[in-house]
């Protein structure tokens, strides 16, 4: 993890920092950092068990007991095989204890862990989940071949839409919502940009590119490597806890500058989040990360500043001799975790709509017991089966917290956001106009939202379908896309090449690092698709060993009722219950002493159906009904 600090450039006028008060009923300091032990007998048992029955059968090929017990095998195994620190790269400043644990997140992700004070900070490194030897990427001759950019045009490139008719457009923009707030690599590389040669038919330039197309490099680590041949690293611009910093920010200049400085409550105005006060951003909102922003993020922006508040004064009443620091950091931690709920219960059982995933989920959340016994008796036992993560010890298993590469890899997701947009009127259903991506977006966003208001499109959102994670769909709009920094991009050929010059391995590889065993043929690969097996065998000529995990998981036949591959749902089991396990907040500090009853009662009860409800209540209509808000609405 590098020794850097945040970039933010929000500013606020100066003011004392209140003095972080003692965590409440905190437990004497714990001893020296457990070391992540030998697996004990049973989990060695239950591993090779499970590893022989998937070589015919798997996981979600099972009787529902089984499949979930296969899933708990596989997650251990890739807590303990699957998570690589990239701290011996060197140049990083000594590990060293946190003086005083606060009661509260702080604004730049430091402070979480009692032996290492810097671990999840913002401007820390992004580590691995494919052993290190792996991830060194190949020559830039190497990274073009096959062309990134044919692989765009004719593996990406929507031919017509396909949709995803389990879910509806809110599922596209809540991922990518969640998604600011746990990595990003910031502003790319303006000097040496790579250079993607154009074939003779490409229409690239007639769409005001450059032939050759020119794609900016990832900045580069800032920190400079002390160790030989370690393998490129890259600093999160962002915070790596599941903190909220999409909305908050991750320094607290900008944290700061999006407080009203009374009662704990965010800025919002009418309605909206205020316009991005800096040079050229005001068609954006000021928020804690606004990159790539559309009318999707500012809806979901806005609705979770508006929750802040309304939690604020939910405490307020309870707590009326609370100062406003008090009440903003006890509504981020309970806003936090409402949202990590949505997350884990609604939006993914939503994409991955199968019993055993549901179940999965629910028991990572709630445990296995039913939800009565907690609320009646509490925790049973310090484990996760029986009642769930949420207070239980942490753990950060194989290696220190951060978010990685390969998860980021993992959550490229395009494919999701439609070309346009039928907005339709909330009252009555009837369509108010269409409108392309580019009419909702970037320079457009608070535009778009201003001309046909929050409620409209929140149920346009509810009511329309985000695109199939499958080839020959990514959205033309993102494959010929004007960013605010002046950047002209294919998203697809983008994509290709990032994950090459990150080392993420490829497809085959990819598989066996997460235990899976390699596909043999490109038959096998593509399901037989009679389109898609000749020209992915013509494109990376006959080899195997050169498709793209991207194009794997898009080509990959996958379970029924998922949204995406098996191979790539490997790194999701491993991540998404890490970032709740290895985060005190939601284990050894998700208590009412820290988050208070009421808070705590708050999450409990909560979910994205009730959030839409409390600040639109217009909605009630369309909601009606629903108990997913990531599935279709009822058509008015």
């Amino acid at each position: 993890m590098t020794d850097t600090t945040s970039t933010g450039t929000g500013e606020a006028p100066a003011r004392p920092t209140p003095a972080a008060p003692e965590l409440p009923a905190q437990a004497a300091r714990p001893g020296p950092a457990p070391a992540y032990g030998p697996p004990g007998l049973l989990e060695r048992l239950g591993s090779a068990a499970f590893a022989r029955v998937n070589r015919t059968r798997e996981w979600h090929e099972l009787p529902l007991p089984l499949g979930l017990l296969n899933l708990r095998v596989l997650r251990d195994d890739l807590r303990r095989k699957n998570l690589y620190d990239t701290f011996g790269a060197g140049g990083e400043r000594r590990r060293r204890p946190t003086p005083a644990l606060a009661p509260f997140r702080s604004y730049d992700g430091s402070g979480y862990d009692p032996y290492d004070e810097d671990m999840g900070r913002v401007g820390t490194r992004l580590d691995r989940n494919a052993p290190l030897h792996l991830v060194f990427p190949d020559s830039d001759e190497e990274l073009m071949s096959p062309s990134p950019r044919e692989i765009s045009r004719q593996l990406l490139a929507r031919k017509g839409f396909v949709p995803a008719p389990s879910l509806n457009l809110l599922a596209a923009a809540w991922i990518q919502f969640e998604n600011h707030g746990w990595a990003n690599h910031g502003d790319n590389e303006e000097a040496e940009p790579f250079t993607v040669p154009l074939a003779e038919d490409d229409d690239w330039a007639e769409h005001g590119g450059t032939c050759p197309m020119r794609v900016n490099r990832t900045r580069p680590d800032p920190v400079a490597h002390t160790a030989a041949d370690a393998p490129p690293t890259y600093e999160n611009t962002v915070t790596h806890w599941w903190d909220g910093s999409q909305i908050y920010g991750s320094d607290e200049a900008r944290c700061r500058a999006l407080r009203t400085g009374e009662h704990g409550r965010l800025i919002v105005e009418d309605g909206r989040l205020p316009a991005d006060p800096r040079p050229g951003r005001s068609c954006l909102d000021w928020t804690g990360m606004n990159s790539d922003y559309w009318a999707g993020l500012s809806l979901l922006h806005t609705l979770f500043a508006k929750e802040h508040n309304a939690i604020c004064d939910y405490l307020r009443a309870h707590y009326p001799t609370w100062d406003d620091e008090r009440l903003f950091h006890t509504a981020r931690l309970v806003n936090t975790a409402l949202m990590a709920k949505i997350h884990t219960v609604e939006w993914t059982p939503g994409i991955l709509d199968t019993p055993v995933l549901r179940h999965a989920m629910d028991a990572n959340w709630y445990g296995v017991l039913p939800r009565w016994v907690a609320r009646t008796y509490g925790r049973v036992g310090k484990g996760e089966m029986l009642s769930g993560i949420l207070g239980s010890p942490t753990d950060h298993h194989a290696a220190p917290f951060s978010m990685t590469e390969e998860f980021v890899s993992a959550y490229r997701l395009h494919p999701m956001i439609p070309d346009e947009l039928a907005v339709r009127d909330h009252r009555a259903g009837a369509v108010r106009a269409t409108i392309g991506f580019d009419e909702m977006q970037g320079r457009a966003t608070r535009t778009a939202v201003d001309a046909y208001g929050m409620a409209d499109l929140f149920y346009s959102f509810g009511t329309a379908h985000p695109g199939a994670l499958v080839l020959h769909n990514h959205p033309d709009a993102l494959r010929n896309l004007a960013r605010l920094t002046g950047e002209h991009v294919d998203l697809g050929t983008v994509d290709i090449l990032r994950d090459r010059e990150r080392g993420i391995p490829r497809y085959n590889a990819y598989r066996q690092m997460l235990r899976k065993r390699p596909v043999t043929s490109f038959e096998e690969l593509t399901g037989g698709h009679p389109g898609d097996t000749p020209l992915l065998k013509e494109l990376y000529e006959g080899r195997l060993d050169r498709v793209d995990t991207l194009v794997g998981n898009l080509a990959e036949p996958r379970p029924a009722g998922f949204g995406f591959s098996d191979s790539l749902f490997r790194i999701f089991i491993l991540m998404a219950s890490r970032r709740l396990k290895s985060d005190r907040f939601f284990t050894t500090d998700y208590r009412p002493e820290v988050y208070t009853a009421e808070g705590l009662e708050w999450v409990d009860r909560g979910g994205m159906v009730s959030v839409l409800l409390r600040h639109h209540p217009e909605l009630a209509p369309a909601l009606d009904g629903v108990t997913n808000a990531f599935a279709p609405w009822r058509a008015l």
